[in-house]
């Protein structure tokens, strides 16, 4: 039976396998960057991997920012407690996030190859740090070297440790995995067979490391980890461990096959799995001595964050599918400035026409649950006002098109054509 308390968690664990994925991939090509080597190829498979992530990688951050939102709030003693004993490495993680974009952002005023090489160097060193940083982290908290208290763990062996190190490796490399497997699909999408038969062999290689790396890393978690080991391998883990590894080898057959559109999912499900399995052999520990039911915070609390998170759902997700879906179609880009006005005006249309839709979705959920799920009079108060809001956006929404034209101040259709 799911909990009320147990709801927040899954929401950020949700968001955490989005972060992993999607931004990872952006992490991996940074390594494909710094190991490219020299020459022109080098510098192609580096102007590949800088092209293919300018659309996405500022969006990918929003998932991070999510979870850390979600945790802090609805269980604020776990939070602070990981947040003070593993400042290092989220400090390291934050300084390398922020070198990476400026690095980015740098990139397109580099006046001459050497400015380039440089800051590709800062953003690869970035790209690798962060995501082991980051995997360093989880490792405190899952071989459950972060006690409660603010910083009552170690700055150092709470991060530095075998099962620190082991998930650090396999964050990098898993991120190489997955840069290696979009970017081909990329490469391929652009008919550039070249670059694709590059990247076609380097995410193979990848595959191969990151489940050498995993399978080799069991040992180690039996070690130093022991009940993570016990619940991936013998407890509610087992699942989405098996599930991990079948969606790997999946997903390296279908590269050898050149089949590169159902990789991508492939490649996505094998290392989300693996977020899925760390929070099934966890639970129901959060950190050392403290359950997720004691780390949540009070009901109403709870409540508005799982409102929150619906009501802004029904806004972010369906725009960040958009734009992903415009980007693996390649409809994001255009060759020449005449088809721009037609495609923005298409990004327009589709935006307008369900933007009504979701906002009375997300003013229904705040209403519904801000009504039955707290009971303080302003949550009641706002409650209400969300219905009313709903009704408000929920009308124009259902009129049909010609209607909504000439509640708008335009003409309807039929007269249009006159």
């Amino acid at each position: 039976m799911l909990h009320l308390y147990e709801i927040p968690l899954i929401l950020a664990l949700v968001g955490l396998a989005f972060y992993v994925v999607l931004g990872g991939a952006d992490f991996g090509a940074g390594w494909w960057q710094l190991t490219a080597g020299r020459g022109p190829h080098a510098a192609a498979i580096r102007d590949h991997a800088h092209a293919a992530i300018a659309p996405v990688w500022e969006a990918n951050h929003v998932w991070l920012i999510f979870v850390l939102t979600v945790v802090w709030t609805a269980y604020p003693v776990a939070f602070g407690s990981s947040a003070s004993t593993l400042s290092i490495p989220l400090f390291i993680a934050a300084v390398g996030i922020i070198f990476r974009g400026t690095a980015y952002a740098l990139r397109a005023g580099a006046s001459g190859r050497k400015e380039v090489r440089t800051i590709d160097l800062v953003f690869s060193l970035s790209s690798v740090l962060t995501p082991f940083a980051l995997g360093a982290a989880v490792g405190g908290i899952a071989s459950r070297r972060v006690p409660v208290g603010n910083a009552a763990g170690s700055q150092f062996s709470s991060w530095l440790n075998p099962t620190s190190i082991l998930i650090g490796l396999l964050a990098v490399a898993s991120a190489a995995y997955l840069a290696g497997v979009f970017l081909c699909a990329d490469a391929a999408r652009l008919k550039d067979t070249e670059l694709e038969s590059r990247f076609r062999k380097r995410a193979l290689a990848a595959g191969l490391v990151t489940g050498a790396l995993a399978l080799a890393g069991l040992p180690v978690l039996r070690i130093d980890a022991h009940p993570l080991f016990h619940g991936l391998v013998a407890g509610a883990g087992l699942p989405a461990l098996v599930l991990s590894l079948l969606a790997g080898i999946g997903t390296l057959f279908l590269v050898w096959r050149k089949r590169y559109e159902p990789a991508r999912y492939g490649a996505a499900v094998a290392v989300a799995a693996i977020i899925a399995g760390w929070a099934l052999a966890q639970s129901p520990v959060f950190l050392e001595g403290l359950t997720i039911q004691a780390a949540a915070a009070p009901r109403g609390t709870l409540v508005v964050v799982i409102v929150a998170v619906l009501a802004g759902g029904a806004i972010l997700f369906p725009s960040l599918a958009f734009l992903f879906r415009l980007v693996l179609s390649g409809r994001l880009g255009y060759a020449d400035d005449t088809a721009a006005p037609t495609i923005r005006r298409r990004i327009v249309a589709a935006s307008a026409s369900g933007l009504l839709v979701r906002v009375a979705i997300s003013c229904l959920f705040a209403g519904i649950g801000l009504l039955a799920g707290t009971e303080a009079g302003w949550a009641h108060a706002l409650g209400v006002t969300s219905l009313l809001a709903f009704i408000v956006f929920a009308f124009p929404a259902a009129l049909p098109p010609n209607l909504r034209s000439e509640a708008d101040g335009g003409d309807p259709p039929a007269r249009r054509e006159g």
